[in-house]
């Protein structure tokens, strides 16, 4: 009997032991496993911060090119309008010289006036009136002169005109230069007046031809 007690005795033990056993080695794969869903969890944490750093650094580099972009179409936009103001102030004080060109005549007008000259001379016989040799030999000279400076005149004043309604047909809110429009000014008004004095030329009503009578 006390045989048998000693027995059960032991047997109840090595079971409390066994089952202890048991115990640790399922805490242990417990432990084990949330190790690894903690070690799992930590991993996606870090490349989820990777992603985000890739994406923050894909957004500054998509804001820098952006910047860039526009960097250089305001540097494109600055030169074009260089270039139109460019433009517009030769062409302004191109109108202003061809205006002073057509009141003075220029070396054209002069070359003009004397081809015309020598071909009324060649054209006029001895036996011609007084009234006809001035008229070829004066007259049509001094018309031919009223003629190329009232072309000079009127070029002055279209080119003077443009440039003064440019503005109108560019970008909308670009103000023109002050002395654009003034030397653009210059020009229509001398190639009104040219322009004016060479008609009044060419139809006798100013400095026409003297009285042969």
């Amino acid at each position: 009997m006390g045989t048998k007690a000693v027995d059960e005795s032991a047997d109840t033990a090595e079971a409390g032991a066994e089952t202890e056993v048991d115990l640790k080695k399922a805490e242990g794969a417990d432990g084990a496993e949330k190790a690894g869903q903690a070690s799992a969890e930590a991993d996606a944490a870090v490349a989820d911060g990777e992603l985000a750093d890739d994406a923050a650094a894909d957004d500054g580099a998509d804001a820098d090119e952006d910047d860039l972009d526009d960097e250089f179409e305001a540097a494109a936009g600055d030169t074009a309008a260089s270039s139109a103001g460019v433009g517009q102030g030769a062409g302004a004080v191109v109108a202003a010289a061809l205006g002073v060109v057509g009141l003075s005549g220029g070396w054209l007008g002069t070359v003009a006036s004397a081809r015309e000259s020598l071909i009324g001379q060649l054209k006029t016989s001895q036996s011609a009136t007084v009234a006809q040799q001035v008229q070829e030999v004066y007259g049509d000279s001094w018309k031919t002169t009223a003629l190329v400076g009232g072309l000079f005149a009127l070029a002055a004043l279209v080119i003077g005109a443009g440039v003064l309604v440019r503005p109108a047909f560019g970008e909308p809110g670009r103000v023109q230069a002050p002395w654009i429009k003034s030397v653009a000014w210059a020009g229509v008004a001398l190639g009104a007046i040219g322009l004016v004095l060479a008609i009044a030329k060419y139809t006798n009503v100013l400095l026409g031809l003297p009285s042969t009578s």
